[in-house]
């Protein structure tokens, strides 16, 4: 008889040795990249699961792409700190996680008074496999 998965449990927190941090489902965090020389990707975590010994810890996670990311590319009125949540979802392990970090609305991230390392915004949920937008179009602010 072959053998199956270990079974895996739903985890309500997790805390990062590395980091010092707790995260748990809807956390934003920063994820190491492969590639030293790219920045860190940004995910929302959707769950956290553990193999039976608690070892193995494993995020879900729903990516936020960065304008250079997406078909089409960085647009002029992009912001530098702006993202896109997008419907790719991805298992990966809690160990490539660097650091939590805050995705604002638009509206809440124009009154933060300081903008952090940490800090991003969103206004556009983005689907990565033909690059529309939702919405498909944003106001632009009148100065």
């Amino acid at each position: 008889m072959a053998k199956g998965k270990a079974p895996r449990r739903t985890l309500d927190s997790y805390t990062l040795r590395n980091i010092n941090k707790t995260i748990k489902a809807g956390d934003c965090v920063l994820m190491r990249p492969a590639e030293r020389s790219k920045p860190q990707y940004v995910a929302r975590i959707e769950r956290i699961e553990a193999d039976a010994r608690g070892g193995n810890v494993k995020v879900h996670v729903r990516w936020y792409y960065r304008p250079e990311e997406s078909i089409g590319g960085r647009r002029q009125f992009h912001g530098s700190k702006e993202v896109f949540l997008s419907d790719h979802y991805d298992v990966q392990s809690a160990d490539t996680i660097e650091a939590k970090c805050t995705v604002h609305s638009f509206k809440s991230y124009t009154k933060l008074d300081a903008v952090g390392n940490d800090d991003f915004f969103c206004r556009f949920e983005y689907n990565s496999a033909t690059g529309a937008f939702n919405p498909d179009r944003v106001a632009l602010l009148q100065m």
